[in-house]
């Protein structure tokens, strides 16, 4: 029997999704799925308020507790270094912002449920 070993190399381009987090609860893995962090947080039912549509630039304003972004278009409106407008951003490495996690989809294991998590009862 011959095995052929073959050397297994690792593109450098590939990076890690980075992961979102609402006052840091995990809510989800951006992939570019989205061309916006605004778009994907909505996605996820995540309460922003922007008024980005309607052409009011720096509603959708929010604080970042750590991480980073980059812009795909210029803000329009100045911004503090710990501040970000979602509607022109994606994360470019793990994100916390300062939203309420409650109400949206939260990112959970697979195959484990709330009912799972709770310990029953043993009778002695």
């Amino acid at each position: 029997m011959k095995v052929n070993l073959k050397i297994l190399t690792f593109n450098k381009i590939l990076k890690k999704a980075p992961i979102v987090s609402l006052d840091g609860q995990p809510v989800l893995l951006f992939n570019q799925q989205h061309l916006s962090l605004l778009i994907a947080l909505e996605h996820k039912k995540v309460k922003v308020f922007s008024e980005c549509r309607n052409g009011y630039c720096g509603a959708c304003k929010t604080t970042i507790i750590s991480g980073s972004v980059s812009y795909h278009t210029q803000p329009l409106v100045t911004l503090k270094a710990d501040e970000c407008l979602p509607c022109c951003c994606t994360p470019t490495s793990d994100l916390d912002l300062k939203l309420s996690p409650e109400g949206c989809d939260v990112v959970t294991r697979p195959g484990i449920t709330a009912a799972q998590i709770i310990q029953p009862q043993t009778k002695s």
